[in-house]
């Protein structure tokens, strides 16, 4: 079974920091992608950045030179630093990962993490 649990959400003023952790329990499946999703209200959910076992990572145009993805493979966490936050980056911060099982491939699912970003 995949568990997931997001923490390191917040309020936070604009311009700020923030760092998300996401610790997995992956025992018995392949991990293929870890990455952090966003949803605002009213939005569909986004991607924000996603890091490949063989380390190569990709971002949302949004959100380039400022977040930063890394993983941790002995603690099996994934990171998301945050700098330079906006307004507009305001939303629920999901953790997923793809993993390969007994069952196949799916995608697993944290249950999100809060943050707010003040003007």
């Amino acid at each position: 079974q995949v568990q997931l649990m997001e923490s390191g959400g917040g309020l936070v003023q604009a311009g700020g920091s923030l760092r998300l952790s996401c610790a997995a329990s992956v025992s018995g499946f392949k991990v293929i992608t870890m990455g952090w999703y966003r949803q605002a209200p009213g939005k569909q959910r986004e991607l924000v950045a996603a890091a490949a076992s063989d380390g190569n990572a990709n971002y949302a145009d949004s959100v380039k030179g400022r977040f930063t993805i890394s993983r941790d493979n002995v603690k099996n966490t994934l990171y998301l630093q945050m700098n330079s936050l906006k307004p507009e980056d305001t939303a629920v911060y999901y953790c997923n990962t793809r993993a390969i099982g007994r069952l196949g491939t799916s995608d697993y699912w944290g249950q999100g993490t809060q943050v707010t970003v003040s003007s």
